[in-house]
């Protein structure tokens, strides 16, 4: 049975996202401020942490760096801002997907699947994979080229690893969609093209070279691989 930790001092949502996660099996935890979530955290080592912005004696900025100090337990962040200033600044500190309340809670516990069923794929398989300069430790979860850190974010490098597991081989933007986002994202595959040209820009000249293929998708070039036609995007 899975763990989820829910730390949000609002015990209406709190006792919401139990109900639901209940009924779909998980074991829940519940904390209400800043300090009592990361000594649950500590205590009862989740599998996934349900983590609100706005928290008391310490916010969920605070507890999110603390809790990557200490290992990778996904995290879902939950943003009562209906801008993007809150769930970019959560995101770059490793948060894994963030929420925006008021939600529908059938899409929270569909995004809480989605984000364990990338994990334990990760953790099914933790070989480093190398290729070319480029190398990516899925347990560590971080990529370099050479000796350089590419600072992935979560999805970034997900979409990189899946492209990395299987080099040459083209991905299409509905592949990619269900296998980094998971089939009950509500993203469009325009969400591909924009995480991918992230990730291009961040490979650089010297890693290998993250190709469009027109009409398909992408697909990780190895080295001496020929390349593709370029495409839109490319």
């Amino acid at each position: 049975m899975k763990r989820v930790l829910v730390i949000d001092d609002e015990r209406n949502i709190v006792d919401l996202v139990r109900l639901y996660l209940d009924k779909e099996g998980f074991a829940v935890l519940a904390a209400h401020d800043g300090p009592s979530g990361l000594e649950m955290y500590a205590r009862h080592a989740p599998d996934l942490v349900i983590l609100d912005l706005m928290l008391p004696g310490l916010d969920g900025f605070e507890v999110c760096r603390a809790i990557r100090r200490k290992g990778t337990t996904p995290i879902l962040m939950l943003t009562a801002r209906t801008d993007d200033v809150d769930a970019v600044v959560g995101l770059e500190l490793g948060a894994d997907d963030y929420v925006t309340k008021p939600f529908n809670p059938r899409i929270l516990v569909a995004r809480v699947k989605a984000i364990l069923r990338r994990a334990d794929a990760v953790d099914a398989g933790d070989a480093p994979i190398v290729v070319g300069a480029l190398r990516i430790d899925p347990r560590r979860r971080w990529a370099v080229v050479g000796q350089r850190d590419l600072g992935l974010r979560p999805r970034e490098f997900d979409l990189l690893l899946a492209l990395a597991r299987d080099p040459g081989v083209v991905h299409s933007r509905d592949a990619l969609l269900e296998n980094v986002w998971g089939t009950d994202f509500p993203g469009e595959t325009r969400t591909v093209d924009v995480h991918v040209a992230e990730v291009r820009k961040k490979l650089g000249d010297d890693g290998p070279h993250l190709e469009t293929v027109r009409g398909v998708g992408y697909r990780l070039a190895p080295p001496g691989h020929e390349a593709a036609p370029p495409g839109p995007g490319a």
